[in-house]
């Protein structure tokens, strides 16, 4: 039956609506002409009724099924319903099919409707994309473009109440910003000059001029409708199951109807009777709701998920969250807000503005949030960043390149020590010793300085912290390759043990720390930089930042959160668990029910039509307790509780040291 409602909903409404329209009129006049009018009336209009019962709900059907069993070789539940109906018909008592047949056509739509809005999520998405946009001209002026000819560098004009046409950055006006339909966010967001911006979100207030970054194709909406379509693709293993079993059991049904009409007429029922009891027990042991219980919650709670910025690539990550039983968390960008600051630098030679001016020219090839303040500062500062050329990424170390005289770099200690250069410097002393993140910068093996940063703690990270233990995870960790006491003084700000921090860690020492705990039980990683790919693979479930994370950790994991509410990530939590929970309950009742009708159609006369009400009410009840979960959409903890403030919040003041070589 899940295949013909697949089917029919790729048909279209129009025609399954018509169809199952015309059942049940058919319907309704054959019970009027046998019940009601009497002959010679009442005869032909129910002979006509029929008629249409059978031709609208039983010919589409059967159709369906001979087209899956030739081209396929896949035996269809619907088959069993047309085989059970014509039955009927052949014993005598075509009223009693064409009521299987109407209660058949009826579900089959009401599936594939209640389905349907499970599966809209892309429509839904694909009409979030404004069509037109106004570009700057590079004589003046502005024009209005389609969309689909913007390319990055464009500059754009976005006035109130627009949509953002394409992913880029703000670089004049600000105003506040509607994400919702992107982060599943209600409260606006204010940006300013510098803030990135994504397609499809709504501008408020104020005019804005944006630079497209990306291509239409590579935007975020363009991200979001892959990973939906990836997700509605990709079955759950108890989806594969539930296929498998239904086409498996769906033969054994046709074997045992069969069997039952032969040891029905070996017990002397004579072969109507017997053909009627087989009938009966053909749509009592049809698998219909067993095979729809599973899809039914899937697709429900992918769509709940994707409408509260949540982004599942398939059932199979919805199904293993919800056994998740040890979360570890990278620091910086993702339970921290990955907008840090720069606090202190100390010059060892060189002037501060040349020193800056080699910073910002590496980490204007980064990705990294670090680099993001940097640079930030560069501009604050009215510095011009080098030009860096051959520019090397040294994942967990740091970054460098060659500013045309030798070998520059920047990064943490690691990297200085690989690179030979002396860190036990006086000079260095205060900001070694605090809880501040240390970039190092050199050429070759000497150190020309340091760059002290300071992060703050998302204000939701410490609530979904809590709301994970309180769903009852039993492990909660944090990686980063910071240093232990910046990584000490984060854990403390959000209520980790000790143990649960570890610092300094490379890409493999996650990959290892993660696989450690896999021993324990399953385990989700959430990370959103180049550096977390690999722990993002290795873990269970990889859950990513995906708006802003890096695409190479978008690729690696499994789920995308879209939001910067870490809260979101307990509600998917609590969601993958809800599921799982309405998929045993379907399947306990889809089961028992089952069972119930098939004892009834052995051993006692359980009458043809009750066994239709009692396979059809099932079907739809199941379907109904999986949409539940469309009601309960993920949204954002609004609770507040006062956190303490970070040792340096952005604004710090900003004191520069020279010391001499």
């Amino acid at each position: 039956m899940v295949d013909g409602t697949r089917n029919t909903a790729a048909a279209g409404w129009d025609q399954a609506s018509l169809l199952t329209a015309v059942t049940g009129a058919g319907m309704v006049l054959a019970m009027v002409g046998t019940w009601v009018l009497p002959d010679p009336v009442g005869a032909p209009l129910a002979l006509a009724g029929l008629a249409a019962v059978y031709a609208a709900g039983g010919i589409p059907a059967g159709l369906r099924a001979l087209r899956a069993l030739i081209f396929e070789r896949v035996l269809d539940i619907d088959l069993l319903m047309v085989v059970a109906a014509l039955a009927a018909a052949a014993v005598g008592a075509p009223l009693e099919g064409a009521v299987l047949l109407t209660l058949f056509s009826i579900s089959t739509t009401l599936e594939a409707r209640a389905l349907g809005r499970a599966r809209r999520a892309i429509e839904a998405l694909m009409a979030l994309r404004p069509e037109t946009a106004l570009r700057k001209m590079k004589g003046g002026g502005e024009e209005e473009v389609p969309v689909a000819l913007l390319a990055p560098g464009d500059l754009v004009v976005l006035r109130p109440g627009a949509r953002v046409p394409a992913d880029g950055v703000i670089v004049e006006g600000q105003g506040a910003l509607d994400e919702s339909t992107i982060t599943g966010e209600s409260m606006p967001v204010h940006k300013q000059p510098g803030a990135q911006v994504f397609e499809a979100t709504v501008n408020l207030d104020g005019v804005l001029e944006i630079r497209v970054s990306k291509a239409l194709a590579e935007s975020t909406v363009a991200r979001m409708i892959a990973l939906v379509t990836e997700a509605q693709a990709a079955k759950a293993p108890s989806e594969r199951f539930s296929a498998w079993f239904g086409q498996r059991y769906t033969i054994a049904v046709m074997v045992g109807a069969t069997l039952a009409f032969l040891a029905f007429l070996w017990l002397g029922r004579g072969w109507e009777e017997a053909l009627y009891r087989a009938a009966v027990l053909l749509v009592a042991a049809s698998p219909c709701a067993i095979v729809i219980s599973v899809p039914a919650a899937i697709l429900s709670a992918l769509s709940a998920a994707a409408r509260g910025g949540v982004l599942f690539k398939g059932g199979a990550a919805l199904e293993t969250l919800a056994t998740v039983t040890s979360f570890a968390f990278d620091k910086t960008g993702t339970l921290t807000t990955g907008t840090a600051e720069v606090t202190d630098v100390v010059v060892m030679e060189d002037e501060e503005m040349e020193l800056l001016a080699v910073l910002a020219g590496l980490e204007a090839h980064s990705e990294h949030h670090v680099g993001a303040a940097i640079r930030r500062h560069a501009e604050a500062t009215g510095t011009v960043p080098a030009r860096i050329r051959n520019v090397v990424s040294r994942p967990s170390e740091g970054i460098e390149g060659h500013d045309g005289i030798g070998v520059v770099w920047a990064g943490n200690a690691r990297l200085a020590e690989r690179m030979q250069a002396r860190l036990d410097r006086p000079e260095l002393a205060d900001l070694q010793g605090g809880a501040q993140t240390i970039i190092y910068v050199g050429r070759g093996d000497r150190l020309l300085g340091a760059v002290a940063l300071a992060d703050t703690v998302r204000a939701s990270s410490a609530r979904a912290i809590a709301a994970l233990r309180a769903s009852g995870v039993r492990e909660i960790v944090m990686m980063t390759g910071d240093r232990k006491p910046v990584a000490r003084r984060i854990g403390a700000e959000l209520g980790l043990a000790s143990d649960a921090i570890h610092a300094d860690m490379l890409p493999q020492d996650k990959v290892r720390e993660v696989g450690e705990m896999s021993a324990r039980g399953k385990v989700a990683f959430v990370g959103d930089g180049v550096n977390d790919a690999a722990a993002l693979a290795r873990a269970d479930v990889g859950i990513a930042m995906g708006a802003a994370g890096s695409e190479v950790a978008l690729q690696a994991a499994d789920v995308a959160l879209l939001s910067q509410d870490m809260t979101r990530l307990a509600a998917a939590h609590r969601l993958s668990r809800r599921a799982a929970t309405v998929i045993r309950q379907n399947l306990i009742f889809a089961i028992g029910a089952m069972l119930i009708l098939v004892t009834g159609g052995l051993f006692f006369d359980l009458p043809l039509p009750l066994a239709v009400i009692g396979h059809e009410g099932g079907t739809v009840l199941v379907v109904l307790n999986g949409l539940r979960l469309l009601a309960d959409p993920i949204r954002a903890d609004r609770d507040k509780p006062a956190r303490a403030a970070a040792g340096f919040a952005p604004g710090h003041r900003l004191h520069a040291r020279r010391v001499p070589r």
